[in-house]
């Protein structure tokens, strides 16, 4: 066996290490997600829904989600992508502080200041 062949066969072993390693790990994360799916947490669809989940359903596949008060749509279970915690109010405050500021004293240009069918000419002088 040369070292091209030996090379060779290091890569694929380090890619096969890491394919099991990634699946591995992404299969912990989808049960830590289903761990904390249960009725009464707030969650995300895939499609940006956010509701709290009201019944799950493990032979159909269907999630409860209620939407608004009284307002209660069924989608498949699939389509739940995470569980909202609690630290989206604590970003939402972050960014607050990284807001640019307005400055009030700058002069504004609204609409009745711009003429859209004035043109402009030049002057020599």
């Amino acid at each position: 066996m040369g070292p091209l062949e030996i090379v060779m066969l290091g890569v694929l072993g380090l890619l096969i290490f890491f394919m099991v390693r990634n699946s591995r790990k992404r299969r912990a994360d989808m049960e830590q997600l289903q761990n904390k799916m249960v009725p009464g947490a707030e969650v995300m669809t895939n499609f940006g829904l956010f509701g709290t989940l009201v019944a799950l359903d493990e032979d159909a596949n269907i999630a409860t989600i209620e939407v608004s008060p009284g307002s209660t749509i069924r989608v498949h279970r699939q389509t739940l992508a995470r569980v909202v915690e609690d630290t989206v109010a604590d970003s939402a405050d972050e960014l607050d502080e990284h807001a640019p500021v307005i400055d009030e004293a700058a002069p504004r240009l609204n609409e009745s200041s711009v003429d859209p069918g004035r043109e402009t000419k030049k002057t020599d002088d």
